[in-house]
Formats: structure tokens, sequence, C-alpha cells
């Protein structure tokens, strides 16, 4: 064969196969629609640092949430675009978290979602209003938060004035409902803005319930030994310990005044950090009949109940964090829906006016008036039997409050 035939022959048979190719295409419309971009969402929690599990647990949430949109078609109104996630860790540093959304920003995000720590959450969602860029926070506790007529920032869940304010009412009507045996209160709080901001509002409005405050007692973060504070209260004599901390320093206490024995009318904590099924399975005697004030599962809810499951399957514990952050994503979600894009001015309009609602969660339909939503509640919480009940309000409580406690031996 020649040199000149076998270039023609090579030539046809390509022809062919594009040909074939072609007709391929051709033959089956929808491989030629152009599939939409992704949505990129930016998700900045500590998952390195001292409150590593907690960065952790949310990431573990925003993940079942994104994948949940996903399974289910994506955004719809946007022809199927898939959500994104894009990983940042905070480190538990404000700085770093202010690095994370400028990096992110580069990378195209259109929302953040994060930081679990309020100083964190306040730096970075004021670094993303330079792009107007929405952002939702998730477990920030600090009204700062919210306070500051920034029209990109989102918070679902209520803030420490008004689990403060909610607690105070819980507390009021559990203790007399038992006859009032609680007449005093130590706080302890940790020295940043959530602790320092919850410890104080709560020592205000103690006196409204006929408990006095008789001693605010700050810790740094981290602190490694908390004997000299529980010798502190055991020399004060309250009736009540109010704690509002993070994880490590709250199952610290705990256990230090578990192991020297000091007797309370109730260990009451409000934004508990460490107040969590963790506690429960590490610690159980220790965790035995405290109480927290804070965001729960509403156990009512057969969709908690089986997001619960879910995430135990994969080995984790269903604490705050997760069900927060996945409520955040699908918040995000309905907004992309009703926007019908990811552009920003149309995402913050729509996080803006958005009634989504959700029984995963006690709360009612969301209404944000400056970015705070008013259909947030937390909830009363405590450790019975292994186990932790919603005790307060009646119409999600799963058991009647054990107060006061019994005594230490």
């Amino acid at each position: 064969m020649t040199q000149s035939k076998s270039r023609r022959l090579t030539s046809t048979r390509r022809t062919f196969i594009a040909a074939g190719t072609v007709v391929t295409v051709l033959g089956i419309p929808h491989v030629l629609r152009a599939q939409p971009k992704p949505v990129k969402v930016g998700l900045i929690h500590p998952v390195t640092g001292f409150v590593a599990y907690s960065g952790q647990q949310s990431r573990i949430g925003a993940a079942m949430a994104i994948e949940d949109v996903n399974k289910a078609g994506g955004i719809k109104s946007m022809g199927g675009a898939m959500l994104e996630s894009v990983l940042g860790d905070s480190q538990s540093k404000v700085e770093v978290g202010v690095s994370e959304v400028e990096k992110m920003n580069e990378a195209g995000v259109a929302a953040y979602i994060g930081c679990f720590q309020s100083p964190v959450g306040i730096a970075a969602s004021q670094a993303a209003a330079k792009y107007n860029t929405p952002f939702i926070i998730d477990v920030g506790a600090s009204d700062l938060l919210v306070n500051r007529g920034l029209k990109n920032v989102f918070r679902l869940k209520p803030g420490f004035g008004k689990c403060a304010d909610d607690a105070i009412v819980a507390l009021g009507e559990i203790n007399k409902a038992a006859g009032s045996p609680a007449k005093s209160a130590v706080l302890v709080h940790e020295s940043g803005e959530f602790g320092t901001g919850t410890a104080k509002l709560l020592a205000g409005k103690l006196p409204s319930i006929g408990v006095e405050a008789k001693e605010l007692i700050p810790h740094d973060n981290p602190t490694r030994n908390m004997d000299n504070i529980a010798l502190r209260i055991r020399g004060i004599q309250p009736d009540i310990l109010i704690m509002s901390n993070y994880v490590n320093e709250y199952t610290l206490l705990a256990r230090t005044l578990h192991q020297q024995k000091v007797n309370l009318v109730s260990m009451f904590s409000v934004l508990g950090g460490g107040f969590n099924y963790k506690l429960v399975k590490d610690l159980p005697d220790v965790a035995e009949n405290m109480m927290d004030y804070n965001h729960w599962f509403n156990p009512k809810s057969s969709k908690a109940q089986d997001l619960k499951k879910r995430v135990e399957a994969a080995g984790a514990l269903f604490t705050f964090e997760v069900y927060l952050t996945y409520n955040s994503v699908m918040l995000l979600a309905d907004a992309l829906e009703r926007a019908k894009a990811a552009d920003k001015d149309k995402l913050i309009e729509a996080l803006a006016t958005s009634s989504w609602s959700t029984d995963i969660v006690p709360y009612g339909p969301t209404k944000f008036v400056n970015g705070q939503n008013e259909g947030g509640k937390a909830a009363g919480l405590q450790v019975q039997k292994g186990d932790i009940q919603v005790v307060y309000p009646a119409q999600f409580a799963s058991a009647s409050a054990v107060f006061p406690r019994p005594k230490l031996n």
C-alpha cells in the first residue's frame, strides 16, 4: 500500500469516527447542554485550635446539608446548580478567619457560613461586607454580630441576649415550681466576648427571679486547672452555679466540682459549650442532672430524629453545632432557590425576606430583623439517666426537671 493511499484511508477513518461522534451527540441533545456552574459556599470553622471539636462538628452538619441539597437536584431555579463547599480553618484566631474570607473571595464564593466563635465571626463577617457577600452565622452567640448595621450578616439562631432573657424566665419558673430553693448564684465565664457578655446579662437579670448574683468569676482560654475556682465557689456557697464557657473549660470545671463534691441546688449553664452528648458519654456521673439553656433539636420532630440517627451512624455525636450549621446551609439553599441566582444583591434580599422554617429545631418561621431571626428560640435542657432531655418549654418538653438535684455523696 502506498504512503499516499494509507494517509487517505486514515483520513477517511477519522472522518467517519468524527461523523459518528456528531451523530451520537446530536442523537442525545442533553449532552450539549452546559451544566450550571456550582454555587461555592465558604465554610469557616475552627478545625484546629482549642475549640477544634466544635468546628469539626459544624463541618459534619454542613457536609450533610450540602449532600442533601445536591441529592435532591441542587438549586432547581438555577438549572440544578450544585452546592460546592470551600473549606477554611480559622484555627480559633481572628486574623486567620479574616484571611480565609479573603482567600475564599478570590475563589468566588457566593456566601459564607461560620465561624463558631463570636470574635472570629465579627471580624470575618466585617471582611465579607467589603465584597457585599452574604455571611450566615451558624453558632456565634454575641449580639454584636448582628448589631453593627451590616446588611450582609444573618443569624438563624438566637443570640445571647435573647437566650439570657429566656433562660432567666425558665430558671425562675423551674425554681418557683420547686418551692424556690435557689436564692443565690455564682457565675463562671470565659473572658471573651461570648462569656463576659452572657454573664453580665444574666447577673443583671437574676434579681428579677429572686436570685442574688454573689460573684462573677472569669477565666482565660485555655485554662488547664479549675481547682482555685472550685475553692472560691465552695467558699461562697451559692445555691446555683451558672457557667458560660467553651467546651474544654466547661467540662473541666464540671469535673473538678464533682471531684471536690461541691454540692449545689443546680449547675445551670447558658449556652454551655460543653453541654452535649460527648459530656454525657465521657463523664456520665459528672453530667447527671446538669442543666443548660441552649440550642437543641426538637425531640418531637421525625426529621430531627432521622438526622440524629444518620450522624450517629457516621460515628459522630449529634451536638448543636451539627444541626445549627445544617440548618444554616438549608437556609442558604432556600434563599438561592428564591433568588434564582448567586448574585450577591439578590441573595442578600432573598435572605432578608426569608420565611424558611424547619421543625428540626423548635423555631417558628424565620423573620429577619437587622439580620437576626426573630423566630429562633433555645430550650431548657437537663441530663437525666444518661440522656439529654428537653425540660422547658412545656410544648417541646420530653421530661420534667429534676430540681434541686440530689446531693453528691
